[in-house]
């Protein structure tokens, strides 16, 4: 019997248990397992190369007896990694040229032994810089065209700009948040270089210029907006348009400036939209989906960014801008560094709605308000809405004490886990019901009185909300980064989970082993007869 089966498992989740598995028998039998359940290519390929991992460690193939018709290129890939004579690689190379002649494999042979040839010859000198242009001569794409790409090297950059989303008239959350965050940021930053730069904030739709003031409340040195009434729904051309005229060619008096230094973006529907497409036009790199900021040195030796192989350089005034990574499984921390001949700039992120505080407004603060001008062509709304529907209110987490989260837990049950869910938010006054992803994307069957619960305006984490609450209680989610950054903030967190090794117990507050379905009731009795405390205690075992 497996100690995990995987078709209870999202894949970022699958990933970090899997890598303490060291037994090839019972990885073989979760394969099965996945294979015969929910079938998924990424899970299996992430069993089958854990189970690769460990043959390699039981099973070293010696290269000059390996038999290269028997093994796969991938075989053939992870052999030569360890290989450090070039004569054992050229070897090689001849018998896979006179054998099966794998164009795969012929090229991982031969890329091994360039890196080795390149440590060997390395010297101090300059990486030789050959323009696109010359360099493909037949290239038919529009960046050997972009003045902006290699036009400017060297050039001037100030200021952190804030895109300040806006809906019904007012600035959403996120956007208070991040001129909150910009003004910490950038009052260090003049503090540490000795600089007076500023925050701009920008805004962009209609009726939007009596929101300029607020902005300047919540950290805003200066203000720049742009309105039209044909504005008034986000639209990708013209706000990208704008947004970029504004950072690079509109004739303000006080940007004496190439481009912005910084740019942040919330992490909402329209910004990951609009972060994409803005730091796209101006020819530069994009972090998505930050959990936070902020500006440090960065000692980097690639060759493509120092120019000089073998050399180390100090890179200033660089935004880091740590984020769940893909796997789910860590943090990574994104550089957007320029290199010899080619600027990176605007350093651009995107940022998690509720990943920082929201400060405090000062009405007393002072700032610039300035008018953006520029003509809107006509084909920029070619499109046009003339009917849609508007929900009355969607679904905010953020201000409840306490809020109630289900897992993929519910899975036996799906149905009866969200009643209980529901009955244990309806013992609290100020409460709501939150969900993993794990549930939303799932292929769960609810009974109709609960289905309308099961939506992504719900869903805690990465890509859904971030909540602080008094109290947080995760019944069946076993504690994914994503899902973490959604609520690790949160004052109390008490966890119910049937897996004592679960990554959620690291951080909580209360974790009680024991299966969601018998553990809430318990909860529910006691909350209704005022001994939550004494019940949790009980079955806990911290």
């Amino acid at each position: 019997m497996v100690s995990i089966d995987p078709t209870e498992y999202e894949i970022a989740e699958l990933g970090p248990k899997i890598k303490d598995v060291e037994d090839v028998d019972e990885l073989e039998e979760m394969l099965e397992l996945e294979a015969s359940g929910e079938d998924r290519q990424p899970v299996k390929t992430l069993i089958e190369g854990r189970i690769d991992t460990l043959s390699e460690d039981d099973e070293a193939v010696d290269p000059g007896e390996a038999d290269l018709a028997e093994l796969t290129v991938a075989d053939i890939a992870n052999m030569v990694r360890g290989i450090e004579d070039v004569d054992v690689l050229e070897d090689l190379l001849d018998r896979e040229r006179d054998g099966k002649e794998r164009k795969s494999a012929i090229s991982q042979i031969e890329s091994r032994i360039d890196n080795l040839t390149e440590d060997e010859d390395a010297e101090e000198t300059e990486v030789e810089y050959v323009p696109p242009e010359e360099k493909y001569p037949d290239l038919d794409h529009p960046t050997s065209e972009k003045r902006w790409v290699e036009g400017t090297v060297d050039g001037e950059y100030r200021d952190m700009w804030v895109y300040c989303e806006t809906q019904q008239g007012e600035l959403i959350d996120v956007s208070k948040e991040m001129l909150g965050k910009a003004r910490e940021l950038m009052d260090g930053y003049n503090d540490e270089y000795g600089e007076d730069e500023q925050v701009v904030a920008v805004l962009i739709g209609d009726g939007i210029a009596d929101l300029a003031e607020e902005a300047i409340a919540y950290g805003a040195d200066r203000v720049v907006y742009h309105e039209d009434e044909r504005l008034a729904r986000f639209r990708h051309k013209p706000y990208t348009e704008i947004f970029c005229h504004m950072c690079r060619d509109a004739e303000f008096e006080w940007r004496d400036y190439h481009e912005p230094r910084y740019n942040v973006f919330p992490a909402t529907n329209n910004g990951r939209d609009l972060s994409a497409l803005v730091q796209a036009e101006l020819d530069s790199g994009l972090a998505s989906d930050c959990s936070d900021l902020y500006i440090d040195t960065a000692n980097i030796s690639n060759p493509a960014k120092t120019g000089t192989p073998g050399e180390s350089k100090e890179f200033g005034r660089v935004l880091h801008m740590p984020r769940p990574d893909f796997s789910g499984f860590e943090y990574s921390t994104i550089l957007c560094i320029d290199k010899p001949h080619r600027d990176f700039h605007p350093q651009g992120a995107s940022v998690i709605p509720g990943a920082f505080d929201l400060p405090e407004p000062d009405a007393e603060r002072e700032g610039e308000i300035v008018e953006h001008g520029m003509d809107l062509p006509d084909e920029w709304f070619h499109v046009e809405v003339i009917e849609y529907d508007q929900l009355e209110g969607g679904v905010d987490l953020t201000d409840n004490e306490v809020v109630v989260a289900l897992g993929r837990g519910i899975g036996d049950e799906p149905t009866r886990g969200m009643e209980l869910g529901l009955e244990l938010v309806d013992t609290f006054e100020e409460a709501d019901l939150g969900l993993s992803r794990g549930v939303i994307t799932a292929s769960y069957e609810f009974d109709g009185h609960v289905d309308d619960y099961v939506a992504e305006e719900r869903q805690i984490g990465e890509s859904g909300q971030v909540v602080e609450p008094d109290l947080y209680i995760a019944a069946g989610i076993s504690g994914a980064v994503q899902h973490k950054v959604g609520m690790d903030e949160s004052d109390t967190i008490i966890s119910i989970n049937t897996n004592p090794d679960a990554d959620i117990r690291e951080f909580s507050d209360y974790f009680i082993e024991g299966d969601l379905f018998e553990v809430l009731p318990r909860m529910i009795e006691a909350l209704e007869e005022g001994e939550l405390a004494g019940a949790v205690a009980e079955v806990s075992d911290d």
